[in-house]
């Protein structure tokens, strides 16, 4: 398994229970595909530098993990679908 960065945006107009259920639901992705979440950062609400679908700030949310190539790629496709992310970024560190 190799070491990932996860850094993803969430609208910033969801309530804490959305918020949280759309951490939980990446974090459901991770280990179902037998990953590991090692550490997980909210950093909170940041102005964006520039609008994201109209809007000037995000929840920003960075997640280290380890997991293998494929779920890499599954967890990026998933990421693509769904609608509070604004933002991903997966990074092999």
């Amino acid at each position: 398994m190799r070491q990932y960065e996860l850094i993803f945006i969430i609208h910033p107009d969801l309530d804490d229970d959305a918020l949280n259920e759309v951490i939980d639901r990446v974090s459901s992705w991770i280990s179902d595909e037998d990953g590991e979440i090692t550490n997980t950062e909210l950093w909170g609400k940041r102005k964006l530098a520039y609008p994201i679908r109209k809007q000037p700030e995000g929840f920003y949310v960075v997640m280290q993990t380890k997991m293998t190539m494929t779920a890499d790629s599954q967890l990026e496709r998933n990421l693509s679908y769904l609608e509070p992310v604004m933002r991903y970024s997966i990074i092999a560190i």
